[in-house]
């Protein structure tokens, strides 16, 4: 079954026993072609899922926003960088700045468009993260990402059946 929006919180559930199980794994192998296969099995992904129809990332998390991004995203809407620090971030727990508001202040619910996709943060540009080098520093972040992002959860079921362990 493909995750979708709609069944997303019940399999991202059923399978994370499995998938941790899975990365534990994969940790101790560590395969060399590990990133390229990610690549393409997120280009394979990412070429059926379109996020325009989903938006789940905008609605419900916090990118980190650094210092460029913000130096970036403030000067591009015409504000002091701290007016926009003020207006749209605070810091989280762990010292990074975050949006204040969930959904994304520039996230559209009407067709699921960001105000400033163009210059959106680095970390909204990478998500999900699934085509990153050194994927397996990150299979922590993955199995979070699965719970909120369908294509994670194809993403690693497709994973699992080209690299059994």
């Amino acid at each position: 079954m493909r995750a979708n929006l709609e069944n997303l919180a019940v399999l991202s559930k059923e399978k994370l026993a499995e998938n941790t199980a899975y990365f534990k794994k994969l940790r101790k192998k560590n395969p060399k072609k590990l990133d390229v296969l990610m690549q393409d099995l997120h280009e394979k992904e990412f070429n059926k899922m379109d996020c325009l129809s989903c938006g789940n990332c905008c609605k419900t998390t916090s990118p980190i926003f650094t210092e460029k991004d913000i130096k970036r995203i403030a000067k591009s809407m015409r504000m002091k960088e701290r007016q926009f620090i003020d207006t749209y971030l605070q810091r989280d727990e762990d010292d990074f700045m975050v949006l204040k508001q969930s959904p994304c202040a520039f996230f559209d619910e009407r067709d699921n468009t960001c105000a400033i996709y163009h210059i959106r943060p680095k970390a909204c540009s990478e998500y999900p993260h699934t085509n990153r080098r050194k994927f397996i520093q990150i299979t922590n972040l993955t199995l979070v990402n699965s719970t909120i992002c369908p294509a994670v959860v194809n993403i690693l079921e497709m994973l699992k059946e080209r690299l059994p362990l």
